[in-house]
């Protein structure tokens, strides 16, 4: 593999610097338009040149985002572009099978970040690292980016949980106006530029739901509040106050309109930042209620009449200095504002206390005028800090999650971009070397680390030559002597330091440092700094003060004593808590500085970066002028150089950014072993058909574990699956490589593995469902049998149990009728024991004559069971007409012969009569105990009472003449 340094070949012939100029016009000369190139990879030859021409091309046709392996480049377009952060957008990305398909964006790394913690790949934790110069849009993409995980990260399980998320996402993001009215200000390069450090750590929950967020400061630029730069400005929460207050706020906070402050230059200047309502409403919504708005509103006015306070020189050095004219008014004001005692407050300023000796005895020493201002300076700077911090603190406990409802988070760094001004200082200094270390961590983590470790796993690999920035590094932190080191020194000493003396230590101590430089004709003191965006000089004078940064004691006492609840709230009255001078006088221990605590805080921040899986945005400021449609290729091209986007390509193209160990890949991916034809064993013997090249790449003392080769053999017919035929191409190899310890592939093949895990993960559910369904059914048809056995058994019971009842009732029935039939017989008996009874053998001649067989022969058997006949001669269904005459004629006993006697049924009768024939004449029934006491008489029709045999009841008829 041929080598580069800087995107140039190596070979130092001129044919082959020939060839490289005849690729790079033929590149230049394609048919294919350069702004089509969403990947900066397939740039072929790979050199600032073709970089630069692409960017520019795709800058010209609104296309701002542009993948570069690893790192997003980002355009700054210093326009506003609604569509292209709209809500609908953002589904877009998030929604998408393959977001690295669609167009380069902040969204695609948003989504690729978010899938990494939902796929728990180690580290889960993961980490955007925005960086850039001033100006090149860091707290825009920033802002974009949380609005982004405040729409994909919210929760939508119930109403109450939606609720509680959206009010979470509405206070993070209500954060960054706050913040940005705090520590932003407008600069020569940038007028959103954010003069602090922060990391922004969005915390979500095992569901991946954001449950709360964190914010880490670094390096507040607090000298700004006293202190700006030509064509500068202060803070923009002080233009905010002084333009978008009503009437009576003004009379409150004593700011007229049309005011001139000191410490507020160029008012004039309307930025978008300048909106008051927007800062008020998203305090409001963190918590801050109206009153305390108001106190700190009305302490930040204070500050800006502290600064319109000026002293004169002083005759005599035993006397203070006085007040200038006209501004004794400021100094009551501020006091009033302060709610400090306006003669301590002026006296704390003119008057230094020194504490001196065993017995500590005070000494009281007036201040020059220098030592004044100074003084002045601190306590504004002092309540400033003191008031963010607090501000920062509110933030963190409004939206911060209890450390046991999170479990993974998503790091947003956004930290100062590189600096250079015509007079640079300890603030610069600071900035600098935190992008110094930023860049250090990208190319240690990445360009270095990564080619070292394909190196170690056995990959066939060319190194690429990068430029590393170590040495400024060590120039700036080394070990033992360092600038940083030389400026502490200069505070530890017991003695007053000069700025030639500082210059003059730094460069006969670090002597021979290649990023030391010299400028011999600047007339200050100072010393350059060579770093990896370019030469930076900074001034000596005031650095070792700046680093000090001393607080007197009598100022913090002070503040101490103010009845302001918002001052009594940030400077409490403890006293067992002692200054930092104390402190470092009584044990004699050095004291902290700032840059040994920025430095200890640039530590801790490196070490959760590196304990997280970073993505990297490089923003590009296309113009300093902040013009939209231009781009100046001198100023890009410097940032680009500066960055090592160059050699960003050159190893993204080659390298792979996934990195994965084999037992990590077989714990997540062993579902994928379904996938292994079933053929030999062997590596090679798979997939005879498809050739080699076809089959991941393994080192050749890599030792793999027979899950890991059934994975490996899988992945071709998953690759085949999962391609089109549009793209035959992709189906040529395996985008995977398998190290001794690790797995190495690229995000396309991570993508396809995750989507063959989930399709796997699918049909498993499916079989899961499939069989739980089958053995619902078998279960439901074996209880629906087991419901028709047991109805039918029940059933089979009830019906016997009722023909059991019936049986018995039908003999009881029996018994019934027969003992009845036997005790009517004998009745009957008794009362017609007078009368003969003679046995009819035969039926009469004349009606046997004319009855047909069937007739004769019932009526035989009507005779002798006569009983019988009674009850089917009163039945309502049965035997009618003639039938019935016969069966009253047998069951009377009625002489054939007389066929005058009329037979009187209960047809034809109102009441109850007797079937006894009617007495005629002289007639008359001896009937022997009778119980018929007239039997000879016909009984009255009675409905209610019936008594004795003769008493049967018959339907009415009329007499028949028998």
């Amino acid at each position: 593999m041929l080598q580069q340094v800087n995107g140039h070949s190596s070979g130092t012939d001129a044919e082959g610097k020939a060839s490289l100029k005849g690729d790079l016009q033929q590149f230049l000369d394609g048919e294919a338009p350069l702004h089509q190139l969403d990947d900066l990879t397939k740039v072929n030859p790979v050199t600032l040149e073709t970089v630069l021409r692409c960017l520019q091309a795709r800058y010209t046709e609104d296309i701002f985002y542009t993948n570069a392996g690893c790192t997003l480049v980002a355009l700054n377009p210093f326009k506003p572009i609604p569509q292209l952060y709209a809500p609908e957008l953002m589904q877009e990305y998030h929604a998408a099978p393959q977001p690295q398909k669609l167009k380069p964006h902040i969204f695609t790394v948003g989504e690729q970040t978010y899938r990494n913690v939902k796929s728990l790949i180690k580290p889960i934790n993961q980490s955007i690292v925005v960086s850039g110069e001033s100006g090149a849009g860091k707290t825009w993409t920033s802002r974009c980016l949380m609005k982004f995980y405040a729409v994909v990260a919210s929760s939508s399980a119930s109403c109450e949980n939606h609720k509680m998320a959206e009010r979470i996402e509405q206070r993070i993001l209500n954060s960054n106006p706050v913040m940005e009215a705090f520590g932003n200000a407008c600069t020569l390069r940038n007028n959103n530029s954010s003069r602090f450090g922060k990391f922004i750590q969005l915390q979500l929950n095992r569901a991946q739901q954001m449950t709360g967020a964190a914010v880490q400061t670094y390096l507040l630029e607090k000298t700004r509040v006293a202190c700006q730069a030509s064509n500068e400005r202060n803070f923009h929460i002080f233009y905010q106050i002084c333009k978008g207050a009503t009437k009576d706020e003004r009379l409150q906070w004593y700011l007229p309109e049309g005011a001139a402050f000191s410490w507020l230059p160029n008012p004039e200047n309307n930025l978008e930042e300048d909106c008051f309502e927007l800062t008020r409403e998203a305090m409001l919504h963190l918590g801050i209620d109206t009153p305390t708005q108001n106190n700190i509103f009305k302490v930040l006015a204070g500050l800006l009449h502290l600064g319109n306070v000026h002293f004169t020189d002083s005759e005599d050095e035993a006397q203070p200095c006085q007040l200038m004219d006209g501004t004794k008014v400021s100094v009551r004001t501020s006091a009033s504002l302060l709610h400090l005692q306006e003669d301590l407050l002026l006296e704390t300023m003119q008057i230094r206390t020194i504490k001196a000796g065993k017995q500590q005895q005070v000494f009281r020493k007036p201040c020059s005028r220098a030592e004044c201002d100074t003084r002045r300076d601190c306590l504004a700077k002092l309540i400033y800090a003191r008031l963010f911090n607090w501000l920062v603190s509110v933030i963190n406990s409004s939206i911060c999650a209890d450390s046991s409802s999170w479990t993974a988070f998503i790091g947003l760094l956004d930290v100062y971009g590189f600096e250079s001004f015509p007079d640079n200082s300890l603030e610069q200094l600071c900035i600098n070397y935190a992008n110094e270390k930023l860049q250090q961590h990208f190319v240690a983590h990445y360009l270095k680390a990564q080619q070292e470790e394909y190196a170690v796993e056995g990959l066939e690999w060319s190194f690429v030559n990068y430029q590393d920035n170590q040495t400024c590094l060590d120039l700036l932190e080394g070990s033992p002597i360092s600038i940083c080191s030389l400026i502490n020194e200069e505070c530890r000493l017991n003695r007053p330091s000069s700025a030639a003396q500082l210059q003059s230590r730094i460069e006969s101590a670090l002597a021979g440092k290649p990023c030391l430089g010299h400028n011999k004709l600047s007339r200050e003191p100072s010393f350059v700094v060579v770093h990896f965006a370019g030469p930076v000089r900074y001034h000596t004078e005031g650095l070792v003060e700046k680093n000090k940064d001393p607080v007197p004691p009598e100022l913090t006492g002070l503040l101490q004593q103010s009845q302001d609840p918002l001052l009594m709230m940030l400077f409490p009255d403890n006293p067992e808590e002692k200054t930092q001078e104390e402190l470092s006088g009584q044990s004699r221990v050095p004291a902290l500085t700032v840059v040994s605590k920025f430095k200890a805080s640039l530590e801790q921040l490196l070490q959760v970066l590196h304990s997280t899986t970073p993505h990297y945005i490089r923003c590009i400021k296309p113009n300093s002028q902040s013009k939209p449609q231009t781009f100046l290729q001198k100023e890009v091209l410097s940032q680009l150089e500066a960055c090592g986007l160059v050699e960003t390509i050159h190893i993204s193209a080659a390298g792979f950014p996934i990195r994965v160990s084999h037992q990590n890949f077989v714990e997540r991916y062993k579902l994928l072993r379904r996938l292994r034809p079933r053929t030999s064993s062997g590596l090679q013997g798979l997939c005879p058909a498809r050739g080699p090249s076809e089959q991941p790449l393994c080192a050749k003392d890599a030792t793999l574990q027979p899950p890991l080769q059934d994975i490996l053999h899988a992945l071709p017919a998953l690759i085949q699956t999962a391609t089109t035929p549009s793209d035959p191409a992709e189906t040529t190899q395996v985008p995977l490589y398998c190290g001794r310890t690790k797995i190495f592939m690229t995000d396309s093949m991570l993508e396809l593995l995750e989507c063959g895990r989930a399709q796997m993960l699918e049909q498993c559910a499916r079989c899961i469902q499939c069989g739980w369904r089958r053995h619902q059914l078998q279960k439901q048809k074996k209880q629906r049998q087991a419901a028709v056995l047991i109805q039918a058994a029940i059933r089979s019971w009830l019906t016997r149990k009722h023909i059991q009842r019936l049986h018995i009732a039908a003999t009881v029935i029996k018994r019934a009728w027969h003992k009845w039939r036997i005790r009517m017989a004998c009745l009957a008996a008794k009362e017609l024991d007078g009368m003969e009874e003679k046995p009819m053998t035969q039926t009469p001649s004349s009606l046997s004559s004319s009855l047909p067989p069937a007739h004769t022969n019932l009526l035989g058997a009507i005779i002798h069971l006569w009983p019988l006949g009674l009850v089917l001669a009163n039945s309502a269904v049965g035997v009618r007409g003639f039938q019935r005459k016969l069966v009253a004629y047998a069951c009377l006993r009625l002489p054939s012969s007389s066929p005058s006697n009329n037979i009187q049924t209960a047809q034809d009768q109102a009441g109850i009569t007797s079937i006894r024939a009617l007495p005629q004449g002289s007639i008359k029934f001896h009937c022997r105990k009778s119980p018929l006491q007239y039997a000879d008489i016909c009984p009255e029709p009675s409905a209610s009472s019936v008594s004795g045999f003769n008493q049967i009841l018959l339907e009415r008829n009329r007499p028949v003449q028998v």
